[in-house]
C-alpha cells in the first residue's frame, strides 16, 4: 500500500498549472530534478492537465518531458515527442448545441467557446461576449451556431462574476449527464467534456496500455477536474495551495505548487 515504506508507484500522474507549475509560470528546479528521477527510474510520467495540445510545448521546454500527456481534461491522449494526437473523444454537435439551450435558459449572461482539438493552428471558437482570460493565437469568432456546430473535445461556459463552484452546480443541476462537468478556474468559468470523459478516463487509457493497476499510481492535483483522477488513483496528493474539495479528498496534502511540493513526495519515492 503507499504508505508502506517499500511501496514505490509504477506510474506517476501530475496536473500542470497550480501543482507543478508555480505561480510565475516556470518550473523550479528542484521539481524538474524530481520528475527526471522518475523517468530516470524507468517509470512511467503522465503529465495530466485541462490544457490543450498546444499549450504544451512551454511545459515540454520546462520539464524536458517528450512522453505522453493527457490532454482537455481527459478527451486527448497526445504524444508530446511525435505532436500527435492518439486518441480523441468529443462532444457530438447536437449535444453541445442542447447545453448551450439548457443554460442559457438557466444561468443569465453565460456565454461559450470550442476547444476543437486544440492542437496546431486549429481554431479556438468563442462567440461575441465570451471572456477569454489567456493568449489565444488561433482565436476565432463566430455565431454561436458555428461555435457548437461540430464536435469538440471541449465546451467552456463562462460568466465572468460568477463563482465557479456556483456555475458547477448550475450546470449539474441543469444538464444531469449529458456531459461530464468540471472547472479548473475560480473565474466563472465551466469546462464540459463528452459524458464519462474525465482525467480519470484519460489516465485509465494509458495505465492500461502501461499494463499498470490504479492502486499502483500515484497521482498529484490542485482543482476539481484532477477530483476524478485522484479518486482513482492508488495514493492521490494535493498541493497545499488547492481547492478545499481537493484537499478534502486526497489521501495526502503536500507543500505548494510554489515549494516544490510535488518534488518533496516523489523525493520520498525515488530520491534525488
Amino acid at each position: 500500500m503507499a504508505t508502506s515504506p517499500q511501496w514505490r508507484p509504477r506510474l506517476v500522474a501530475t496536473d500542470l498549472d497550480g501543482t507543478v507549475v508555480r505561480s510565475d509560470g516556470r518550473v523550479g528546479q528542484r521539481t524538474r530534478r524530481a520528475l527526471a528521477a522518475v523517468e530516470d527510474a524507468g517509470v512511467p510520467l503522465v503529465l495530466v492537465t485541462g490544457r490543450p495540445p498546444r499549450w504544451m510545448h512551454p511545459v515540454v521546454e520546462e520539464t524536458g518531458h517528450r512522453g505522453v500527456a493527457v490532454c482537455a481534461n481527459g478527451a486527448v491522449v497526445y504524444d508530446l515527442h511525435s505532436d500527435q494526437v492518439l486518441a480523441a473523444h468529443t462532444i457530438d454537435a447536437e449535444v453541445a448545441a442542447e447545453v448551450v439551450r439548457l443554460l442559457r435558459d438557466e444561468v443569465p449572461g453565460v456565454h461559450f467557446a470550442a476547444e476543437r482539438t486544440g492542437v496546431g493552428t486549429d481554431p479556438f471558437v468563442k462567440e461575441v461576449g465570451y471572456e477569454v482570460r489567456w493568449p489565444q493565437p488561433f482565436l476565432h469568432e463566430a455565431e454561436i451556431s458555428e461555435v457548437v456546430g461540430t464536435p469538440m473535445v471541449k465546451l467552456l461556459a463562462r460568466v465572468p462574476d460568477m463563482d465557479s463552484d456556483l456555475l458547477l452546480e448550475a450546470g449539474e443541476a441543469t444538464l444531469g449527464d449529458l456531459v461530464t462537468l468540471t472547472h479548473s478556474s475560480s473565474g466563472g468559468l465551466l469546462e464540459m467534456s463528452a459524458r464519462g470523459v474525465s482525467k480519470a478516463s484519460g489516465l485509465r487509457h494509458l495505465a492500461d496500455g502501461f499494463s499498470v493497476a490504479s492502486e499502483d499510481v500515484v497521482a498529484f492535483g490542485d482543482m476539481p477536474n484532477d477530483l476524478p483522477m485522484l479518486a482513482w488513483a492508488g495514493w492521490s496528493v494535493a498541493v497545499s495551495n488547492a481547492h478545499v474539495s481537493v484537499r478534502d479528498a486526497a489521501d495526502e496534502v503536500t507543500l505548494s505548487n510554489d515549494e516544490d511540493g510535488v518534488a518533496r513526495v516523489l523525493e520520498r519515492y525515488f530520491g534525488v
